[in-house]
């Protein structure tokens, strides 16, 4: 375990992984976060949030690894649709973020979420430790917004079809970047976004604000470096195709031919 040594007037956290975004949000602390590494447990005298930063494929661990007392102090900050299974474990009420900041690689300075479109930044967080995940952000020169349940839902959908359009693209054309994508494959991935966007509407009746597609790009102009493919697909894509899957099985139309065609193309399913 590490303890930091940064800003003051944050609230003291337990970070899970020392990667890119965990090390961002322990450089902001008031030099009292503790981090924990793999293999490590979460210190029994800790307070305050824990902030999650590592990949879904090892949530399952670290929620079972975490005292019980303390699961509800866990804050999720992955991408992809983390309700269900969150749910599933008796945190639907957790703290969730959508990250939008960008760090190049370990230890750089992060790059903010902000965009011509959204020029009061991107990143937002809901839940118990919002505040707190907020005020630290804030503290390293970073925006974030705090919002109830129903905005956040809308926020999340977004990222979700963000990184599966463009991850999506990027597969159909390879070594193609983020910012390729939106230049070179603009029609392609405005076609597929406005299929996902048209698909979610109709499965959970979030309703998204004008010029989503436009509001996307801009946000990929903004991390245009990104590599793209298609990963955590259960957490990613995958939410759409268990929707395709549901309604073909039911007899009815798949409300997502394009994604479920691109998908095959790219050996996803």
């Amino acid at each position: 375990m590490h303890v930091s040594a940064r800003t003051p007037d944050v609230l003291p956290a337990v970070i899970i992984g020392g990667g890119r975004i965990g090390l961002a949000l322990q450089q902001m602390g008031p030099g009292t976060d503790q981090m924990v590494r793999r293999g490590e447990s979460i210190p029994e005298d800790s307070k305050g949030p824990i902030f999650v930063c590592t990949r879904n494929d090892v949530l399952e661990g670290i929620v079972e690894s975490t005292p019980a007392d303390r699961r509800e102090d866990l804050v999720f900050l992955q991408n992809g649709v983390l309700q269900p299974w969150l749910e599933s474990k008796g945190l639907g009420s957790n703290t969730q973020a959508l990250i939008y900041f960008a760090v190049a690689k370990l230890g750089d300075p992060p790059g903010d979420g902000i965009t011509d479109l959204n020029p009061e930044g991107l990143t937002a967080v809901t839940g118990k430790w919002a505040e707190a995940l907020a005020g630290r952000l804030k503290a390293g020169g970073l925006s974030c917004k705090v919002l109830e349940e129903g905005p956040f839902k809308v926020s999340m959908f977004e990222k979700l079809i963000w990184i599966s359009a463009f991850m999506l693209v990027g597969a159909r054309h390879p070594g193609a970047t983020v910012g390729e994508v939106e230049s070179a494959h603009t029609d392609e991935v405005g076609q597929l976004i406005n299929e996902l966007s048209a698909g979610v509407t109709a499965e959970t009746g979030v309703v998204f604000e004008e010029k989503l597609v436009e509001r996307l790009c801009a946000y990929a102009r903004s991390v245009a470096h990104f590599p793209t493919a298609v990963k955590e697909f259960e957490w990613r894509n995958g939410y759409f195709y268990s929707i395709t899957t549901k309604a073909l099985e039911a007899g009815k139309l798949d409300p997502f031919p394009i994604h479920t065609s691109w998908l095959k193309e790219a050996g996803a399913a």
